[in-house]
């Protein structure tokens, strides 16, 4: 009687610690943060809800204080960062693939250029057969089908990551369509987040869009093969993506931020992302508490991230956000 009394008393102590987190923003790496959340309450009685719902609206909730945290895929600079009064340091890594669904075409069976694929997202490639495509596919009976477009009509980080990407593989994109969260884009149907695109891929035959990876994996889409920086083609798999995200150079005096698309070598996949929190700097004592739970995630879930597709922060960065939190006084 007297032990479960005391068991009773040490639940009411949790349940009367427990507290609640508010995020919102990127969807890229929602899947993730839905199942560190899970257990991180399971662990620690703490809830944290997050709502994905782009980078853009991540951004805006946190700039105007309605939320704990914001998300976003695409890192603000310093400047930016002192004018909202924010924190700024990075959680995961991601990476944005072309998911195609073409009848009889597997996954990583087509090679797309990148010129070709921005080329594509402008509508000036317009069907499957195109000459363009068809040159670096022989091997590939390729339809004569129209080409569906999907996009992000949001505003979205992994937008931010993919515009930036094309910008530099063509010129015509850099000069017509540029970067960013949100584009006028020239043709195509618009979902809202990863999981809106996902959806218009899976309902279109003959459709291409791009979504984080772990979007490919779930809806077991395929994807295309594209070039490296340096002009190789590359296959979307972990090791390519590791390839890219090692040469991440991060630095605390800059809120960490970077942009990780087109690394250096051979083996670099080109649309590498990472995603980032975002904190208000008067917050501290919330702020402690979402660290809390982040230095959890980089504790705990390190399996889960891998497992889901994504790619955990190396140690050394880790600890390097441990040190800023505590030099900021929110850990």
């Amino acid at each position: 009687m007297k032990k479960s009394l005391l068991a009773l008393a040490a639940l009411a102590a949790v349940s009367a610690s427990a507290y609640d987190i508010n995020g919102a923003g990127a969807s890229f790496p929602a899947p993730l943060y839905f199942d560190w959340a899970y257990s991180f309450q399971k662990a620690t009685g703490n809830r944290v809800n997050y709502q994905s719902i782009g980078s853009g609206g991540g951004i805006k909730q946190i700039s105007a204080r309605v939320v704990d945290f914001g998300a976003s895929d695409k890192p603000l600079k310093p400047r930016k960062l002192d004018k909202k009064g924010l924190y700024q340091f990075p959680a995961v890594i991601g990476s944005i693939v072309a998911a195609y669904n073409i009848p009889g075409i597997g996954d990583m069976k087509l090679k797309l250029e990148n010129k070709d694929l921005a080329a594509i997202f402008m509508g000036k490639i317009k069907f499957w057969d195109d000459k363009a495509i068809a040159e670096d596919n022989p091997n590939l009976k390729l339809p004569h089908k129209k080409i569906i477009v999907c996009h992000r009509a949001d505003g979205s980080g992994t937008t931010f990551n993919f515009s930036y990407y094309l910008s530099h593989a063509s010129s015509d994109w850099a000069n017509n369509i540029g970067i960013g969260k949100a584009l006028d884009w020239p043709v195509g149907l618009g979902g809202k987040g990863n999981e809106g695109v996902s959806s218009l891929i899976k309902q279109n035959p003959y459709s291409i869009g791009y979504v984080e990876y772990a979007y490919k994996l779930k809806n077991k889409f395929s994807a295309a093969v594209l070039k490296t920086k340096s002009g190789k083609w590359v296959s979307p798999t972990e090791d390519n993506f590791k390839a890219a995200a090692k040469h991440a150079k991060w630095t605390a005096k800059k809120h960490f931020y970077q942009i990780l698309a087109l690394q250096p070598g051979d083996d670099s996949y080109p649309i590498v992302a990472a995603t980032f929190i975002l904190l208000p700097r008067e917050a501290k004592a919330k702020d402690k508490e979402v660290t809390k739970f982040f230095d959890y995630a980089f504790k705990n879930g390190d399996e889960t991230a891998k497992k889901l597709g994504y790619i955990p922060l190396p140690k050394e960065t880790k600890d390097m956000i441990r040190a800023y939190w505590k030099s900021n006084g929110i850990f």
